[in-house]
């Protein structure tokens, strides 16, 4: 592998206008297809073959697509002292009411004070409205839910309590706030100094810049053919960016070794693509095999986002290998600092006092440094034992969907909140579901059993149940259960329970089902992986423990802060509950690949160095030495950019970039910078230990040693004297 990079890393600079055009070509073609060929995304998770599922499109096909589309509740409260049913304020509801009915969009608008079906609290303070759209929430316009959120301010000018909630309001994702763009200026600040160079770092991030604009111009194309979630781009974007900007400092880290080493610009390009590229292709291979095993899940639209961001990973890859080595022939020496571009020949730079010394003291203190390091990281992992998570979507504390949710709760019960709906399909279904009510009205937990509805078609008919408990409760989770085990198929009529929170019931419990299974595969693959890179057993068991680790830190760190409110109002986190179900198994399979690369590259340098004859502990030492800047530098940038997206990022994206900022800094210096070294000083030579019956297996050249030694050959036989002739 090393000497086809090698080759291509040589073509690539050679042919540096042909590359770098062929690149902004690409970017273009994308552009054109964004801008023409984009469709609408989704903000709804459904999984195909569920019961609530199946439900839910039989609903929309009996009842129409109104029963599916977008909706809000606008709750209306009497003023202090009165009641909702007071003439007077009576008379202003109906005005509400027939303001909400002329919202664009709004295919229905129910009347909280009709006496067929009131929405009145018990107390007869409070009512709410329904506005039905008739397109789901995630197709609704900025002007639609703008108009919205204006008529409850208008509501307000009544003299009634007005507050709004429901999915109708939710904005859709969007990518580039200015805490995104703090942390691209992080990045550059942290390039500018490991490089001292500006030149070097603008086009490291240029890029960087150019793969992620690619791969995210390419899944807006994609939305035309296929439906996609609304925050696939933005974690697509998230760790494009963050990737594309690492492989490539890896590989021009290299280029200025070789041109220190007296290589011409060329083959200093070539030479760090053969080496420190093979790191890069294995590394973006391991993110990839990790986001396209997600696949093992069994759940699309999960596939989805990992697939994406797989393209988007093999996009930065490319960058890195071709469009890199091609900018480097560009700049050339301009890569160095000024002061260092006039010295053609010089020794690699290893005054590194510091790490060098920290590299000493953890080898020396070692069993001192494994402990506290796995004792601190245990520490921070306890909250992940009470982890809950929940697709149910939580409002900003102060903001007026909280307070909607707050007064529903308050006055008609938790429930109001996640009702149950309880279709009864077939040819006998409207006279099955009077039956089918009053089982469900019998069972615990039940506040309220609506009489059945019957669709127009007369083969359906649809019971809509209020809980006692909200949609987050496992009481609520129990009650979905109930139904489904108690209430019984009738003759020519099937029972089946859906509507938005048994949706959330049955996604959260298939993805804490596959969680699990997905795990054992990526501890699996960084086993082999490892075993493959540095035909050792001891450092892949390390490896993996460490990775073990770095998981349960950064969801025990993300759980005590989204969930238990640990520096909420710090990190702007609007309200605390359950994580979104989707973000443990998101979290592994992008911490898994950033682990390895870090491993690869910190360790493959110490069995390097052992390879070369040096002791175990020497070979720790100047391991660490060469890989832990540029592991550093990586690691800075990779939490800069995923911290971005912390302050002001998207609900759904929020703790997933802070797990993965987080988890970054943990692994990167707790586990691979401490408990990583003392590990393998406490182990000696049998570190580097690989069994008689595996050592058939295939060694993975990372480091591109057969290229060096390849090298060394052909230059110590081009000084071979050869004799002339008498």
């Amino acid at each position: 592998m090393a000497t086809l990079l090698y080759r291509l890393g040589m073509g690539s600079a050679r042919h540096r206008v042909v590359v770098i055009v062929a690149w902004l070509v690409a970017l273009a073609a994308v552009a054109v297809g964004a801008a023409t060929l984009s469709g609408k995304t989704v903000s709804t998770f459904k999984i195909p073959g569920q019961e609530s599922t199946i439900a839910l499109d039989l609903m929309t096909k009996k009842f129409g697509s109104a029963s599916a589309g977008g909706s809000a509740q606008v709750v209306l409260e009497a003023p202090a002292g009165g009641k909702i049913t007071d003439p007077a304020n009576a008379g202003k509801v109906a005005q509400v009411v027939a303001e909400l009915g002329k919202l664009p969009g709004a295919a229905n608008v129910s009347n909280p004070l009709d006496p067929k079906a009131p929405a009145v609290s018990p107390d007869q303070t409070t009512a709410y409205s329904t506005v039905t759209y008739a397109v789901p929430a995630s197709e609704l316009t900025k002007p639609q839910r703008e108009a919205l959120l204006d008529s409850v301010g208008q509501a307000r000018s009544t003299g009634l309590g007005a507050e709004v909630r429901g999915d109708a309001t939710q904005n859709p994702a969007d990518i580039g706030g200015a805490s995104e763009g703090i942390g691209v200026v992080v990045a550059l600040i942290v390039l500018a100094v490991t490089y001292g160079s500006l030149i070097a770092a603008g086009m490291n991030l240029l890029t960087a810049a150019v793969g992620v604009a690619i791969g995210a111009l390419g899944i807006t194309t994609l939305t035309g053919f296929v439906q996609l979630q609304s925050t696939t781009s933005i974690l697509a974007v998230m760790l494009g960016l963050a990737v594309g900007i690492d492989y490539a400092l890896f590989i021009v880290t290299r280029f200025r070794q070789e041109l220190r080493r007296g290589l011409p610009v060329r083959e200093a390009a070539a030479t760090a693509v053969g080496t420190a590229g093979s790191a890069v292709v294995t590394a973006g291979l391991t993110v990839v095999i990790a986001l396209a095993g997600l696949v093992v899940a069994g759940i699309p639209f999960l596939t989805e986002m990992g697939l994406a961001a797989a393209a988007t990973i093999i996009i930065a890859v490319l960058v890195a290998i071709t469009l890199v080595p091609a900018m480097l022939s560009v700049i050339g020496l301009k890569a160095l600092p000024r002061r260092k571009r006039d010295v053609t020949v010089r020794t690699e730079d290893t005054g590194r006092g510091f790490i060098a010394g920290w590299a000493r003291t953890v080898s020396g203190q070692r069993w001192i440094s494994l402990v506290i390091a796995v004792a601190a990281l245990g520490a921070v992992a306890i909250p992940v034992f009470s982890m809950r998570t929940s697709l149910s979507p939580r409002a900003a504390d102060g903001s007026t969907q909280a307070k909607a949710a707050q007064i529903i709760n308050q006055r008609f019960g938790p429930g109001v909140a996640g009702p149950l709906l309880v279709l009864v399909d077939g040819p006998d279904a409207v006279s099955y579901a009077g039956t089918v009510q009053k089982q469900v009205a019998g069972l615990p937990d039940v506040a309220l059993a609506l009489p059945p509805r019957p669709a127009q078609s007369g083969d359906a008919a649809l019971v809509t149940l209020i809980p006692k408990s909200g949609p987050e409760s496992q009481t609520t989770v129990d009650l979905v259960h109930a139904i489904r085990d108690q209430v019984a198929d009738g003759p020519g009529a099937k029972v089946y329970v859906t509507g938005q929170t048994a949706i959330s019931i049955d996604v959260s419990q298939k993805l804490s089902q596959a969680l699990p299974v997905y795990l054992v595969l990526v501890v699996g693959l960084a086993f082999v992986l490892l075993v493959l890179v540095f035909r050792s057993l001891l450092v892949p068991v390390f490896g993996v423990l460490g990775f073990l680790l770095t998981i349960g830190a950064s969801l025990g760190a993300t759980t005590a802060v989204f969930q238990w409110g640990w520096l909420a109002k710090a990190l702007n986190v609007g309200s605390t509950g359950p994580l979104m179900s989707l973000a443990p198994i998101i979290i592994v399979g992008i911490l898994f690949g950033l682990a390895m690369d870090y491993q690869v590259f910190l360790v493959s340098r110490m069995h390097e160095a052992h390879a070369h004859g040096a002791s175990p502990r020497d070979a720790i030492v100047t391991g660490f030495k060469q890989a832990a800047p540029v592991v550093v530098a990586a690691a800075t940038i990779m939490f800069s950019v995923f911290a971005g997206f912390v302050p002001q990022g998207n609900d759904t994206i929020k703790p997933i970039a802070f797990a993965l900022a987080i988890g970054i800094l943990f692994d990167a210096v707790v586990v691979r910078m401490i408990a990583i070294p003392a590990a393998l000083s406490l182990i000696g030579r049998a570190a580097w230990w690989l069994p008689r019956w595996l050592r058939w297996l295939p060694a993975l050249d990372v480091e591109g040693a057969a290229l060096e030694r390849a090298n060394r050959d052909s230059a110590a036989a081009d000084q071979v004297e050869v004799p002339t002739p008498a």
